[in-house]
């Protein structure tokens, strides 16, 4: 038997209700903070993400699906979508649009990391890009709607971790620092950090083997090394949270795992998904643009939220969440109510209600089905309903039954619905 590719799977009923009520809801965040949608193609050159995730990050080095294509270019599958969002940026012209250019994203991304909980080969992201303006508003901003969003969705006792990485002016007096104080340690942790020491010490710190974090609490905090436009940029940022009243701690040792972020990186875990507690993330990268080939600046921030990990916690934190609702189960009896049953369906489809039409199901075994299939409302058609223009509506969790005409069944049905509700 062929089965889903290791790291990969299948979203099935009931939990891909799930998963569309989460994207609804951060459709309509996007929407009411002015945010547009942007797809891209799965596909991308090699080269976009070594010069802007960077050539030594284990994204580039270890985990992307890569391929030569008949015509011997270098491609591959999406591992994250800030740069292929900036890239159509400047591939577009863009910044000739008026005003900040507010851009979201849903869809798979691929790595060839170690499946573990929440996390898969083929994983889905949620993520925006606020492109054109430095301000330190925009960045609250941006932090407030992913709130927002998670928020919308029930997650509730998820930590807001903050920090600026600082700019291409202070970051060196950092690093410089860093690699030096790690000479003496480095051979007590573990071998990535052991490499990334030599190729980019900034990335050390974003280590999780438990081992190593002693160690890297003892190592230099980058807010001591901030220049004056950082130091002000972060201290703008953290007041207007502070305006919003969005808690947050601050994380020195908070770098992400892109090369591209400059000034305010943020993360925000939730307990319920163990070690690896990290639901989302995002930051600042004002020289992305440049790094692509741009003669235009273009300063930007932006955030992913790991769907596959979001939907994972509104489960189990929600578990009625992954029921969906049917309206009415019709049960006709006969092959005439048959015809005149499918006939009430989709009219009542049309009005939007959720309709199951049983066909080839005796009685019994459709109030079975009816009340298994979590039915509000179970809908009897038989030779007498079609002689009288009447039918028997039962209510499935109180087993009333009440007469309805044609005419009457939606009318009664939202009705009563929106008093269950």
């Amino acid at each position: 038997m062929i089965r889903a590719v290791k790291g990969t799977r299948d979203i099935l009923p009931p939990s891909s209700a799930v998963w569309n009520g989460v994207e609804s809801a951060a459709r309509e965040v996007f929407r009411a903070y002015n945010y547009e949608e942007i797809r891209t193609p799965i596909l991308e050159e090699k080269a976009l993400f070594a010069r802007s995730v960077g050539q030594e990050t284990d994204i580039v080095s270890k985990e992307m699906y890569t391929f030569t294509d008949r015509d011997g270019s270098e491609l591959v599958l999406r591992p994250e979508a800030t740069a292929s969002v900036m890239r159509a940026y400047i591939e577009h012209r863009l910044d000739q649009r008026p005003g900040i250019q507010k851009l979201y994203y849903i869809g798979p991304m691929f790595r060839r990391e170690r499946p573990q909980k929440g996390r898969y080969r083929q994983f889905f992201q949620i993520g925006a890009e606020a492109i054109g303006s430095e301000s330190p508003a925009v960045d609250a901003e941006v932090i407030e709607m992913v709130i927002e969003i998670l928020r919308r969705v029930g997650i509730e006792g998820s930590q807001l971790l903050l920090n600026s990485v600082g700019c291409p002016r202070c970051r060196p007096g950092f690093v410089a620092a860093l690699r030096d104080q790690l000479k003496d340690v480095v051979q007590r942790m573990c071998a990535d950090c052991q490499r990334r020491s030599e190729t980019n010490p900034l990335r050390v710190l974003d280590c999780k083997v438990p081992e190593d974090q002693p160690i890297i609490d003892a190592l230099p905090s980058i807010l001591d090394y901030l220049c004056e436009e950082c130091r002000t940029h972060f201290d703008a940022v953290r007041s207007y949270l502070d305006d919003r009243g969005i808690a947050y701690e601050v994380r020195p040792r908070l770098v992400r795992g892109l090369d591209y972020y400059t000034r305010t990186t943020f993360e925000i875990t939730h307990g319920a998904l163990g070690a690896q507690n990290s639901l989302l993330g995002g930051g600042r990268y004002d020289g992305l643009a440049e790094a692509l080939g741009s003669r235009v600046p273009a300063p930007g921030i932006g955030f992913s939220i790991g769907e596959d990990r979001l939907v994972m916690t509104v489960e189990e934190s929600e578990p009625e969440k992954r029921r969906h609702e049917i309206d009415l189960y019709i049960a006709p009896l006969g092959d005439a109510a048959l015809r005149h049953a499918a006939l009430v369906a989709r009219n009542l489809r049309r009005q939007g209600l959720c309709v199951e039409l049983g066909a080839d199901v005796k009685l019994k075994r459709a109030m079975e089905l009816a009340n298994k299939l979590g039915a509000r409302y179970a809908l009897l058609i038989g030779d007498t309903e079609l002689a009288s223009g009447t039918y028997v509506l039962k209510d499935m969790a109180s087993g009333e039954q009440r007469s309805a005409t044609r005419n009457q069944l939606l009318d009664s049905i939202t009705r009563n619905s929106d008093k269950d509700r």
